[in-house]
């Protein structure tokens, strides 16, 4: 048996209202038919990784420079014969936004389309590849709808009289279609450099505890009650939390996790009105619909090693829960 890897994209564009995918037709194909449908895709080359090869596969055969969807990532595992040799291909997707409609073929291609969602379904051959097109509609879906509201939270600062906050937003990140969401208070001042989440000590820290309780942190959606770093690291006000609560809502209803991990007193006290993460840690409580566990902040785990201990223990029961 043979071993292969392979790397493509779901290439889409926005036509109005309607999600467009790109789909080639190849000269030989899988089954080596003239003119099967497929996606933009191809070996993975010695050195490259799996989104290098996507890209470069994509400006090959399309002339799309693409732009990946972050934390989106699929494997599928597929058995075909290559003359009288089982060929056992190991094919890596992502989701890639183009700019433009305009497409330049390969010689390997001699068409192709650009379908809505049912047309793809009925057009694509693979049923592994159909299998996908479902969660990746719905995530670009999320994507959208969150990247809208990111734009609007950005803007935040200047529609504010008196702002005292940095007018830099952090924002969250990863899986939109994450089981696990964690809630901080507010960025640092690493966080506001790097306009990223938990980059600091604490989100170190994080990580180590996540990676101790056998969640991936590339697997959960980190967020923060506030997106815009306290001078002096102080804790953000009432008026300034409140001001940030709706998007943090509207960011759980479109992550839709199974759980919220609640990291602090802060977060605790804005998400579910509890401000005591002592007497509450460990506790799954559901509001909403949504199920949420208080444990303590990495902040104040890197001060105490009981507290630290504590923790680990918790997300260890988050895991379980899920």
């Amino acid at each position: 048996m043979r071993f292969e890897y392979s790397s493509g994209a779901f290439v889409y564009r926005r036509s109005g209202k309607a999600i467009l995918f790109l789909i080639l037709e190849r000269r030989k194909g899988r089954r080596g038919k003239e003119g099967t449908p497929d996606l933009p895709k191809g070996h993975i080359e010695k050195g490259e990784s799996a989104i290098e090869a996507a890209r470069r596969e994509i400006v090959e055969e399309t002339g799309i420079e693409p732009r990946f969807m972050p934390s989106f990532m699929r494997k599928t595992r597929y058995f075909f014969r290559d003359g009288g040799e089982t060929v056992r291909k190991e094919l890596t997707l992502f989701i890639a936004e183009a700019g433009a409609q305009k497409v330049r073929l390969s010689p390997e291609h001699s068409g192709y389309q650009w379908l809505d969602y049912g047309a793809a379904m009925r057009r694509i051959p693979f049923k592994d590849i159909r299998a996908l097109l479902p969660s990746v509609s719905e995530y670009i879906r999320r994507w959208e709808e969150m990247r809208a509201l990111n734009d609007e939270y950005r803007s935040l600062p200047g529609k504010r009289a008196g702002w005292a906050l940095s007018a830099r937003h952090v924002p969250g990140e990863g899986r939109l279609d994450a089981r696990i969401m964690l809630v901080g208070q507010a960025p640092g001042r690493n966080e506001d450099v790097e306009l990223r989440p938990f980059v600091g000590r604490s989100g170190r820290l994080l990580d180590r505890v996540l990676k101790g309780a056998g969640i991936r942190r590339d697997d959960a959606y980190i967020t923060s009650v506030v997106q815009f770093f306290p001078p002096d690291n102080r804790l953000p006000t009432r008026d300034e939390t409140d001001a940030c609560k709706g998007f943090l809502f509207r960011q759980i209803r479109i992550v839709k996790p199974r759980l919220v991990i609640v990291l602090g007193n802060l977060a605790g006290e804005s998400l579910l009105g509890i401000g005591r993460i002592e007497t509450n840690h460990g506790r799954i409580v559901r509001k909403d619909g949504i199920a949420y566990m208080m444990t303590f902040h990495p902040a104040a785990a890197l001060r105490s090693t009981t507290t630290l201990r504590l923790m680990e223990r918790d997300l260890k029961g988050a895991k379980k829960a899920l």
